[in-house]
């Protein structure tokens, strides 16, 4: 597999350059995009020195204590796009996230890859941050398009189903276009390291079997926590 010397790496943040001013041009927001992007190198950088370290460990401890640190971190980013950040709804999200997220996880290191033993680190870390990271988006989208539906129409049913279909709609055009639009990463990752792409594909049905269920439970169990008399949601 070709090593990527560093400052090649600058050539693909160009095109960000672009994102960046048409954001600050039409959102008038300056920074948001720079952070994300510094935070996403820095944390990127970060981690591939602390995977180094995780995966010559086999620690059950140090391996709860990755995950719990996932779970909260996510439970925080989903709160971003939210106008009612609260502990009431911070404590729905996390709740989401770590049901429908851990559910799926468990799925696939006892059933579907069958490791033994159970905690793997190179297998579960890297599972763990797709799927976790995959609930947040899928949470931080239905609880932002149920908060706006729910304080203009006061439909609870109608709320919460737009907002489950909005929640999905990456999931579903990826499942859609899948295999002729797009080689998903993990599968495109495997086949660029020289795994065959039959070997790969079964990894990658995986991959798109837990992202969609760990979307869709999450987003449920959300959903589900919010009343029609939820006064989370009279405040704004």
């Amino acid at each position: 597999m070709r090593i990527i010397p560093i400052e090649n790496l600058f050539v693909i943040l160009l095109p960000i350059v672009v994102v960046w001013y048409f954001y600050k041009s039409w959102i008038k927001d300056s920074s948001e995009v720079l952070v994300a992007t510094l935070r996403m190198v820095v944390q990127l950088f970060l981690m591939g020195y602390i995977l180094t370290y995780l995966f010559q460990s086999d620690s059950n401890i140090l391996g709860l204590i990755v995950l719990a640190v996932m779970i909260i971190a996510s439970s925080v980013i989903a709160l971003r796009n939210i106008k009612n950040r609260n502990f009431s709804t911070y404590k729905k999200i996390f709740f989401a996230i770590t049901i429908g997220g851990t559910i799926n996880l468990l799925l696939v290191i006892i059933f579907v890859l069958d490791l033994t033993p159970y905690y793997q680190p190179r297998y579960v870390i890297p599972l763990a941050g797709m799927i976790y990271a995959n609930a947040m988006n899928a949470v931080s989208l239905a609880a932002e398009r149920f908060e706006k539906e729910y304080l203009l129409t006061k439909d609870y049913k109608t709320s919460r189903a737009d907002a489950f279909k909005a929640s999905l709609i990456p999931q579903i055009n990826a499942f859609l276009a899948v295999g002729f639009v797009a080689l998903p990463g993990m599968m495109t990752g495997q086949i660029l390291s020289g795994v065959e792409p039959e070997i790969a594909v079964r990894y990658q049905i995986m991959v798109m079997g837990m992202v969609i269920g760990s979307a869709g439970i999450s987003v449920i169990v959300y959903l589900l926590q919010n009343s029609k008399n939820d006064s989370t949601f009279k405040s704004s």
